[in-house]
């Protein structure tokens, strides 16, 4: 079942293609979890280097991807999402478990660990078919855009 296709998602996230790593949104408790997928194809920007004749996704886009799904799960409970901007603060206990090729459905599951409106914690794992191919602590700041602007 899908709870957020691309276009909703790209009301939420502020990121935009070829960086937004996330195709739909299939499973949702608020504040609690959150569980994203990315359909990887051979079109993927990234394949032309990573790597010539053996196509591997890399693995902090692995890591970029789930901070992505956290980051629909943190700022949907924002009332001023549209004037948030979730920032990377750290990334801890990263592991990769096996490589993520064309043709992988990467399911990309997050739960928050320690919620707020400032600061997130969350643990992010990805799997391919069951196995898993990466896995992670993800820190964030939820910012003020008006903050970031030149």
């Amino acid at each position: 079942m899908v709870i957020y296709d691309t276009k909703a998602i790209l009301q939420i996230l502020p990121h935009r293609p070829p960086f937004l790593l996330v195709d739909t949104v299939i499973e949702l408790e608020p504040a609690k979890r959150i569980v994203g997928i990315k359909q990887v194809t051979i079109n993927e920007p990234f394949f032309q280097g990573h790597f010539p004749g053996m196509p591997v996704m890399p693995g902090v886009l692995q890591i970029e991807a789930l901070a992505q799904v956290g980051a629909i799960l943190a700022l949907r409970e924002l009332e001023d999402s549209d004037m948030k901007i979730p920032l990377f603060s750290g990334i801890d206990g990263a592991r990769f478990r096996r490589p993520v090729v064309p043709g992988d459905t990467l399911r990309l599951e997050v739960t928050a660990i320690r919620p707020g409106r400032r600061i997130q914690k969350m643990r992010g794992v990805a799997t391919v078919d069951g196995n898993i191919t990466a896995e992670t602590e993800i820190l964030c700041i939820i910012a003020d855009r008006k903050e970031l602007d030149p």
